[in-house]
């Protein structure tokens, strides 16, 4: 019926296949555990249910929010809609300041607290580096 040329041929097009299905299904399975999902806090007030993994929050440093003691910081994210409590253990970083923008990564432990592990502070296409400004300054 067929040639021995079409069957070899035929073989190699589904051992390809399955190699090509496989390996984009590992792709997919190891990414799944290092996804980080990124929400407001408009849309965790919206959440049925919370979750367990980790995310980011990002928006606003609310005005007058931030509380720092020897250990811990503690400030509010915005998104000028809803509010969310963000307490967060270590040092932060220099563009972190009220009214500025920061994403926060971490986990929530209700839909008004969130723990953050690490904190990313945002910054405007204008910033400059003040190392790099006062360089320029120099010449």
């Amino acid at each position: 019926m067929y040639g021995r040329k079409v069957k070899l041929r035929f073989l190699f097009i589904a051992i390809a296949f399955i190699t090509l299905i496989l390996s984009a299904f590992l792709v997919l399975k190891s990414l799944e555990e290092n996804v980080i999902y990124f929400q407001s806090p408009s849309e965790i007030k919206l959440l049925s249910e919370l979750d367990k993994k980790k995310i980011r929050i990002g928006g606003m440093v609310k005005k007058n929010s931030i509380s720092i003691t020897a250990n811990e910081v503690k400030f509010i994210i915005t998104d000028f809609k809803n509010e969310i409590n963000v307490t967060y253990t270590g040092a932060v970083p220099n563009l972190f300041a009220e009214e500025k923008g920061v994403v926060a990564e971490g986990f929530l432990k209700d839909k008004n607290f969130f723990s953050a592990t690490k904190i990313l502070a945002k910054h405007d296409e204008n910033y400059m580096p003040p190392e790099v400004k006062a360089a320029l300054k120099e010449n």
